[in-house]
């Protein structure tokens, strides 16, 4: 077992398993995947375990080098988008219609399914390299 990090074997197995490029995607509860696409369930009731928490555990251990997010988060969920914000930095950041965030879902590894009930709060990171 681990002593520290991610005890979730799929998670830790897929940020293991990241290329250059690949994409993951971590979304609410109501984010749809696309067929052929590997989905974690975390979901265990109505808010729990929030998107905030499963991100902020993903950024320790991901190189990530981009981050896309629906526009419509700007106007529907600006408090998840501040704290994303907070924690990506200087992370450089694409905004597309929640229709094109959905679309774009197919190219995921996998996609993480939180129990966050707040509208838009999806993101897609692209892995980088540490090098």
């Amino acid at each position: 077992m681990y002593k520290t990090g991610t005890l979730n074997s799929e998670i830790s197995k897929v940020l293991s398993d990241l290329g250059h490029t690949d994409e993951i995607v971590i979304g609410d509860c109501g984010l749809p995947v696309p067929d052929g696409v590997k989905k974690i369930d975390l979901a265990l009731v109505k808010g729990l375990p929030s998107f905030m928490d499963v991100l902020t555990e993903i950024e320790k251990h991901m190189v990530i080098e981009h981050i896309t997010l629906a526009n419509e988060i700007k106007s529907a969920n600006s408090k998840v988008l501040s704290e994303i914000e907070k924690l990506m930095g200087e992370v450089e950041t694409t905004f597309v219609t929640h229709e094109a965030f959905k679309a774009l879902n197919k190219n995921a590894k996998v996609i993480i399914r939180t129990g966050e009930a707040t509208p838009y709060a999806n993101i897609i990171l692209r892995s980088g390299v540490n090098f």
